[in-house]
């Protein structure tokens, strides 16, 4: 079952997709092989977003169409701001888009316990159990 061991420059390699609430705290958890762009699991990954007319906070890698089609299909706005070589450049609310850092503080406590930030399952079922159960401890701190 490694389907989501991904060979990329570095070697084999897992990355970790979450989407988080406002506060920080995981909603849902995804893994992908190393060499997958995130963009390609962002579709399937707001399959999982509560619908209630919230706002999608992403970095520039999830600035594609489809994915800011899939936010409008949903209900739901984004703050996605455009990479400095696009064509056109979208205005969003920059003090708006620093509430992002939630997501960045999620994966800052989650690689806060060793065996994930380590990675030492070599299995991607394993793997992501432990991922699981180092979101509910999040959510229970």
């Amino acid at each position: 079952m490694n389907e989501h061991i991904g060979i990329s420059r570095g070697g084999k390699n897992t990355k970790i997709h979450a989407s988080v609430d406002a506060l920080g705290y995981p909603l849902h958890v995804m893994l992908s092989g190393g060499n997958v762009h995130d963009s390609a699991i962002a579709t399937e990954l707001l399959e999982y977003t509560p619908v209630n007319k919230s706002i999608i906070m992403a970095d520039k890698a999830y600035r594609g169409k489809n994915i800011r089609i899939k936010i409008e299909d949903i209900e739901c706005t984004h703050c996605i701001p455009s990479q400095s070589n696009d064509k056109v450049h979208r205005e969003i609310g920059w003090w708006q888009y620093k509430e992002r850092s939630n997501v960045e503080f999620f994966f800052q406590k989650l690689k806060q316990y060793r065996r994930i930030a380590t990675r030492y399952e070599k299995l991607a079922v394993r793997f992501l159990a432990f991922v699981h159960l180092v979101c509910a401890l999040i959510w229970l701190k």
